[in-house]
């Protein structure tokens, strides 16, 4: 690697680590403002704050990454250009497509980083701060291991409710069993009411205890008291409960994979889940398309400076924003393939990119 290569990436990693800092402390400061009368109100001791902030920090690093390397290559190339050396590289026949490649290889290695840091180490920063959340800003619901009228499609003719989860224990107390005929859910087939369910987990099945079993044949109704009764045709598992429970932000690629397919056997539509699934992995990706904006828009000597490239990083990231929301609302709905619609806004700025790069001297 050339010695102008290293020149370009020193200035590059120093610009985009001085914004990424500057924007997370931005945030922390206005998120503190906004919590810090619950914060007060619950009694929370400064440890549990500054521990809140310390998970949080991952999330912020996250959606920030893609601004701060858009407004690190402005300030690069601008820089540089402001201070003609810019011009020098070009008087030495370096064209602007050679001068990219520094930027480029740090967009690669930085994509590559975020795919595995919003994979796996954001959610589980993700999973401190929602109990801190839960405990300490009574947001979220319950803090304890207990679950409360839990309803679970486990089939696309089979529904359970219920009433008291213990996840300590692995057992259920309150709980129905509803299976129809068909899809049509207009006839009730057989009802399984029980005291009590456990889960055996060398077998890997639920047991009914004390209950009945109830089957329907047009007007006629059988009861069958049971006393135990195993349910082998149950599909669903603690861990599932466990899931359920949980937000896709909470989830690593595989825990998401794992629930999106155990909710489409069971018939439940998935293409929310789906849609944040696809879009984990697609927005790592918008760290690299974003240099194709900045750096040809900053190589250009413009007499308004850094003003101006700061104006243009919030404005296409404003837009990338906008277009994501938009794209994955369109994507929940289920009417348009989920994997497109995760990655449609980087095919839009992708194509922006390579047209704006395109059109400028080289």
């Amino acid at each position: 690697m050339k010695l102008i290569d290293l020149y370009i990436i020193k200035q590059f990693v120093w610009h985009f680590l001085f914004a990424l800092v500057a924007i997370i402390m931005i945030f922390i400061i206005i998120d503190l403002m906004e919590n810090v009368d619950d914060f007060i109100d619950r009694g929370a001791p400064v440890e549990i704050v500054i521990l809140y902030y310390i998970y949080f920090i991952p999330e912020m690093i996250k959606s920030m990454i893609p601004v701060a390397m858009l407004l690190s290559s402005l300030f690069t190339t601008g820089k540089l250009s402001t201070q003609n050396e810019l011009v020098a590289m070009k008087a030495g026949g370096v064209s602007l497509y050679r001068f990219m490649v520094p930027f480029l290889i740090i967009g690669v290695i930085v994509t590559c980083a975020s795919v595995y840091f919003n994979g796996w180490v954001v959610p589980l920063a993700n999973k401190e701060k929602y109990q801190i959340e839960r405990e300490h800003l009574a947001k979220g619901g319950r803090t304890d291991i207990a679950r409360y009228n839990i309803y679970i499609q486990d089939s696309p003719v089979r529904f359970l409710s219920l009433g008291f989860y213990d996840e300590s224990t692995n057992a259920v107390s309150r709980v129905s069993i509803q299976e129809f005929s068909d899809t049509n859910f207009a006839v009730l087939a057989q009802r399984y009411d029980a005291s009590r369910m456990e889960w055996n987990p060398e077998e890997r099945i639920w047991t009914l205890h004390r209950g009945t079993k109830r089957e329907f044949s047009g007007d006629a109704e059988f009861l069958t008291p049971f006393d135990t009764l195993p349910m082998q045709s149950l599909r669903f598992n603690p861990e599932d409960i466990a899931k359920k429970q949980l937000q896709p932000d909470e989830m690593n690629y595989f825990e998401l994979g794992e629930f999106i397919e155990s909710q489409r056997r069971a018939g439940q539509r998935t293409a929310r889940w789906e849609v944040d699934y696809y879009a984990k992995i697609a927005f790592p990706f918008a760290s690299m398309i974003v240099i194709l904006f900045g750096v040809p828009f900053s190589a250009q000597k413009r007499r308004s400076g850094i003003a101006l490239q700061f104006a243009v990083g919030v404005l296409i990231t404003f837009i990338y924003m906008a277009f994501m929301a938009i794209s994955e609302t369109l994507g929940h709905s289920g009417q348009y393939n989920t994997m497109f619609m995760a990655w449609l806004p980087n095919l839009l700025f992708l194509t922006g990119g390579l047209f704006n790069l395109l059109r400028v001297r080289k």
